[in-house]
């Protein structure tokens, strides 16, 4: 970096970096950078297209906005490191935010709820009904696992004598 790139000199300032440097040094001490314009500085933007339910894809995440972008072209600005919070532009104007998709079941508004602890158990057991209905199918078939059991496993021997056989 110093021995070159610090020496070359730039196509746009037609100074090099490291006298262009020396000569903000040189004036009056510089104004700190605005924390707002520094963050805005290394955020990343993708442009997506709004699709007619109003959603966005971005990274296998789909995101909500505002009904009225459906169709239009928007720049998505994100930091990197926190896909919750995105800001939406459309036209390079402000157009909300984007949020992630809440996924909600669709019930008709008249519909009764039911409390989960007043609906009463039928006593059938499921899951054990199931399990008795494959261990009695398992009893039909040949188990193959108890196939190699049927030799002296703990006499090397009868190892020996198992692989001359084949």
């Amino acid at each position: 970096m110093e021995s070159v790139y610090h020496r070359r000199v730039h196509s746009e300032t037609g100074q090099t970096p490291l006298e262009r440097f020396l000569a903000a040094a040189a004036g009056a001490p510089t104004a700190p950078v605005a924390e707002a314009r520094l963050i805005e500085a290394f955020r990343w933007s993708e442009t997506r297209t709004v699709s007619k339910t109003a959603t966005v894809s971005l990274f296998g995440n789909i995101y909500e906005v505002e009904p009225e972008l459906a169709g239009f072209r928007v720049q998505l600005v994100f930091d990197p490191h926190e896909l919750a919070e995105i800001e939406v532009r459309c036209h390079d104007r402000l157009a909300g935010r984007a949020v992630p998709l809440e996924i909600r079941r669709h019930v008709h508004p008249r519909a009764q709820r039911t409390d989960p602890e007043k609906t009463q158990s039928t006593g059938i057991d499921y899951l054990g009904l199931v399990s008795e209905r494959r261990e009695r199918g398992l009893r039909k078939r040949i188990d193959y696992r108890d196939l190699s059991r049927t030799g002296d496993e703990t006499n090397p021997t009868n190892k020996e004598e198992q692989k001359d056989e084949y």
